[in-house]
């Protein structure tokens, strides 16, 4: 029988809806801050991981300003959060290659040269997936996540077409899909029952963003460690629900790339 290819899913009970895409041999996850990926696709990127898929990571920010004490050195947590990335990466899917763009967090533009850096590293993974921020979602209040999303698309087409960026070093590439979190127009679902505690445990690496975005102000209080493993379930056990899943990551998929 032969393998299924990227663009061919299981169904869910809406013909417009597809489930669980078969594993890819190479992924590569592009967000705008060092915790984002983890936060959108970090049970996808696990379980894929576990099946042999080679998990790559572009993080276009330096998360500077991913606090909310006044008095805090910008500095300092830009160092922090990438280091908490490299261990969020090593908990989710054992996964070294990040690639940090270091923009200066909150002031993420689009511009050709970050677009080519984004170009270069799906030329160089050759991935057969993209996962990436939804730059059309409505009323998205984070400047950095809509940018973001505009720049892993618009490398897309850089990367894929040869006249583009010439003289890289890597061949032109083109991916067979994208996946879009935080989408308003949802049409695909990964399941995510076997990699959930991953995606968890490698959000509390993210140390520094306890507080601010899984409302843990105590770290060493184990009942609110609980209430977020709590709330993390609960997300991800509504959205399966929306395609009569356990539990499921959500994402607008583009496969005419």
């Amino acid at each position: 029988m032969q393998e299924p290819g990227i663009g061919t899913y299981l169904q869910s009970d809406d013909a417009s809806t597809s489930i669980d895409a078969p594993t890819p041999r190479s992924a590569l996850a592009i967000g705008a801050h060092p915790d984002d990926i983890e936060f959108g696709c970090g049970g996808t990127l696990a379980k894929w991981a576990k099946r042999g898929c080679r998990i790559s990571s572009v993080i276009l920010t330096d998360g500077s300003k991913g606090s909310w004490t006044p008095g805090d050195d910008p500095l300092l947590l830009a160092q922090r959060r990438e280091h908490e990335a490299y261990n969020a990466a090593a908990r989710l899917t054992g996964s070294k290659d990040l690639t940090f763009l270091r923009v200066p967090d909150g002031e993420l533009i689009r511009t050709n040269e970050l677009v080519a850096h984004v170009a270069a590293a799906i030329r160089r993974t050759q991935c057969d997936v993209i996962l990436a921020h939804d730059p059309w979602k409505r009323y998205r209040l984070h400047p950095d996540h809509r940018e973001a999303g505009w720049i892993a698309l618009d490398a897309i087409v850089a990367a894929r077409d040869p006249l583009y960026l010439p003289h890289q070093e890597f061949a032109a590439h083109r991916p067979k899909a994208a996946l879009l979190w935080e989408a308003d127009i949802v049409d695909h679902y990964e399941t995510i029952k076997e990699s959930l505690e991953d995606k968890f445990s490698s959000l509390l690496c993210h140390t520094s963003q306890l507080g601010t975005t899984m409302g843990i102000a105590n770290p060493d209080d184990p009942q609110e460690i609980s209430a977020f493993h709590e709330r993390l379930i609960a997300t991800h056990r509504s959205i399966g629900t929306r395609a009569q899943l356990e539990l499921a990551e959500e994402f607008k998929i583009l496969t005419a790339l």
